[in-house]
């Protein structure tokens, strides 16, 4: 427990200390929410625009974590040979990947206090169920670190690198964050209807609703895709 605990610390300030980490986990989704919210740009069934722009960035930040930041920097990790160095200490392949979750789900904790108390000043009052949503982004923690984890350990680094990012610009504009992909063009509005994006914004947006529901299908679409996530993770992942 004490090497898997200072292996997750270590994955932390790694993150906190990158550039490009602290970029892609803290500042985007933050700068969007301002962004969007002093623009007042959000779909007409919501009298505030907060009450929709919180719920996607949260499912964003989750996004930012899971897919971008865990891939590409395990993928470099695998590149230089740490993971199987690391993997051969008694700290263990298992334990190293609890310690890599372990340090998402702290990050995520901070930029969720720093997401909430920007919407705060931009009027937002917490509303719905603060226990389901936690739940639902464990849940969506789950499988976006699964497909971070799917795309590290298959391809190289370069093109972690490039993928990642790719499908983090697709998730935005398509996948039911920046706008409903009810109110997207019939096709796109298809393809973002079964991306795994849509179904975390739009389940985070059902439970903080002040009528919070369960998004069963929401849920299940999640469930599903963390299970193909990591049943293509268990056979194409490379340690080195």
């Amino acid at each position: 427990m004490h090497a898997l605990l200072a292996q997750a610390r270590m994955e932390v300030r790694l993150t906190l200390r990158s550039g490009e980490g602290l970029l892609v986990t803290l500042v985007i989704p933050t700068a969007l929410l301002v962004f969007f919210a002093l623009l007042g740009l959000a779909p007409n069934e919501y009298a505030r625009p907060i009450d929709f722009l919180l719920p996607s960035m949260l499912a964003l930040a989750v996004i930012s974590i899971g897919l971008v930041s865990l891939s590409i920097r395990t993928a470099y990790e695998r590149h230089y040979g740490v993971l199987k160095r690391l993997g051969a200490t008694p700290l263990g392949r298992g334990r190293l990947i609890v310690a890599k979750i372990a340090s998402v789900v702290t990050i995520e904790l901070l930029q969720t206090v720093l997401l909430v108390a920007v919407a705060l000043t931009f009027g937002w009052r917490p509303t719905g169920s603060a226990l389901l949503a936690v739940a639902v982004l464990l849940l969506g923690t789950a499988t976006f670190a699964s497909l971070g984890l799917l795309i590290a350990g298959a391809v190289r680094a370069e093109t972690t690198l490039a993928l990642s990012n790719g499908l983090y610009l697709l998730l935005i504009l398509l996948g039911g964050i920046a706008w409903p992909v009810e109110h997207l063009p019939g096709p796109l509005a298809l393809l973002g209807l079964l991306l795994p994006s849509n179904a975390l914004a739009s389940a985070l947006r059902a439970v903080l609703s002040p009528v919070p529901a369960v998004p069963l299908a929401q849920i299940a679409a999640l469930v599903l895709w963390t299970v193909l996530f990591l049943a293509i993770a268990r056979r194409t992942f490379r340690w080195e």
